[in-house]
């Protein structure tokens, strides 16, 4: 299993309340020339050729897996190699049902990397993006996170 050193927070930067999909998260990933390799592709969800998270959270809460957690995401540039990228479907305001989902992926993944630190997006060094659209130490600390 790959070495997981940080847990990565983002957001889609659609519309809030848009219903995107994984696909086309895929489909926006594949238009900036993100590109899977053919092996990953082959061992894991292979209709998904470009998608750079390893899960996405859309409207309902669904949660929706991207690259496998062994595959290198394309989510952080410079970050990728021991992270996992998480998005949300949105921008900056996210529905109960994706805060639920976002606390449930974010426990599991805490259960398997223990050690793992979590940022938003926006928190990484050299970063200058509002991506996730939320302070994530803040939701980490349990403050209230408004939902649409």
């Amino acid at each position: 299993m790959r070495k997981i050193d940080r847990i990565v927070i983002h957001c889609s930067a659609a519309p809030n309340g848009r219903r995107d999909s994984i696909e086309d998260v895929d489909r926006w990933h594949k238009d900036r020339g993100f590109l899977r390799k053919a092996a990953a592709r082959a061992k894991h969800r292979p209709m998904l050729s470009s998608v750079g998270y390893h899960a996405f959270i859309d409207c309902e809460g669904r949660i929706a897996m991207g690259r496998h957690v062994d595959e290198v995401g394309a989510h952080a540039q410079g970050h990728n190699a021991r992270s996992l990228g998480v998005c949300l479907a949105g921008t900056d305001a996210f529905t109960a049902e994706q805060w639920a989902s976002l606390k449930l992926l974010h426990q599991t993944l805490k259960d398997m990397w223990p050690n793992a630190t979590t940022c938003g997006h926006r928190d990484l060094p050299g970063v200058t993006k509002d991506c996730p659209g939320f302070d994530v130490g803040a939701w980490l600390r349990g403050e209230e996170v408004p939902a649409l």
